[in-house]
């Protein structure tokens, strides 16, 4: 029997700040909101298309993590659907919502965004080629990429004599 799968991989950029709060274990929960834009095409123009997902990220770093997490701040999430569900108490009505349960939160862009640290929660790869802990690490920056040296010389074209 094939097992099911419920992954999903966001990039975007937080609507509003993260909202800390606690479980009855004590463990650190953060909430928090992304917008992510699609392009779409309505005749013939494309035209951007917002959509807006609520994010939960449980953790022990979530604690340290709130700061990092600011209106604007672009992110990556990755983790999983899960949906609520509940009886609306005034109309009786079942209701439910998808949201995403993030099991890794990293932070994109760099110090041109709101304080982008380019630190990682969870695990994964951030800017920079952070693998994040569950310490944050203000005042990281992340490092450019090194461009690969150019074998058909300075231009970044191709010889005249291409064999195609």
């Amino acid at each position: 029997m094939a097992s099911d799968i419920n992954s999903v991989i966001l990039v975007g950029r937080l609507t509003r700040d993260a909202e800390l709060s606690y479980l009855p274990s004590g463990t650190a929960a953060l909430a928090f909101s992304i917008a992510v834009n699609r392009s779409k095409k309505e005749g013939e123009q494309w035209v951007e298309e917002a959509n807006f997902f609520d994010i939960s990220y449980i953790s022990k770093s979530a604690e340290n993590f709130k700061q990092y997490l600011t209106k604007g701040k672009q992110v990556g999430i990755q983790g999983s659907l899960k949906q609520d569900r509940w009886q609306d108490k005034e109309s009786g009505q079942n209701r439910s919502k998808i949201k995403i349960m993030a099991s890794s939160v990293q932070l994109l862009g760099g110090r041109s965004d709101s304080n982008g640290s380019g630190y990682s929660g969870g695990s994964g790869y951030s800017a920079g080629g952070y693998q994040g802990g569950g310490q944050a690490r203000s005042g990281y920056t992340p490092q450019p990429m090194q461009q690969p040296a150019d074998s058909y010389g300075g231009d970044g074209g191709f010889p005249e004599d291409v064999p195609f």
